[in-house]
């Protein structure tokens, strides 16, 4: 498995990835058995954030897209979606390591996704561990949020690579957890 920064090139097959596997598209026992991502990540979405280098891909070197994982700054996007600006209006009440969050440099983690073939052989495992490579002399954590109910989001994010719940905040009556990972300086 190739992971590396996604190109222009490439947004397209992410889009295609991240259309298969939003909130809407699957049915409820889909979303429980698999988790799901959210939001608006269209092909020019995707084409703009990866000219921007905030976008890692996994591939099997055989031109086929394994995942997709975002790391971008949430402060400097143009229009976050609610979750987002949910996630840094609640940045003074969530702690990093005794500090406010909105005391640490911190990159946003997300969405990831991986495509359901290439589920259970470590593909987010390894876009998790570049991120974290990505972001050394960036940000001291990796910030996601897990929306309530996602509970392989959080198997995956919480108790398979450690990150550590931060706290929890709502916005327009949906409920998201705020998780962070530590990014080793350089």
């Amino acid at each position: 498995m190739r992971y590396r920064y996604a190109t222009e090139a490439d947004a397209p097959a992410l889009a295609r990835l991240f259309a298969a596997n939003h909130h809407d598209a699957l049915t409820e026992e889909q979303r429980a058995a698999q988790g799901f991502v959210q939001g608006t990540f269209d092909a020019a979405t995707l084409r703009d954030m990866a000219a921007a280098g905030e976008l890692l891909v996994a591939d099997d070197g055989q031109g086929r897209t394994a995942g997709l994982l975002a790391l971008s700054v949430a402060a400097d996007m143009a229009h976050p979606p609610a979750a987002v600006t949910g996630l840094l209006r609640a940045q003074a009440e969530l702690a990093w390591q005794g500090r406010p969050l909105s005391e640490v440099p911190w990159l946003l983690y997300g969405p990831v996704v991986v495509d359901a073939a290439f589920r259970g052989h470590g593909v987010a495992r390894g876009l998790f561990a570049r991120a974290v490579e990505a972001a050394a002399g960036r940000a001291q954590a990796l910030v996601a949020f897990i929306e309530e109910g996602n509970a392989p989001s959080w198997r995956v994010h919480v108790d398979a690579f450690g990150m550590v719940p931060l706290g929890e905040y709502t916005v327009s009556g949906r409920t998201y957890h705020a998780v962070a990972a530590p990014v080793s300086p350089r």
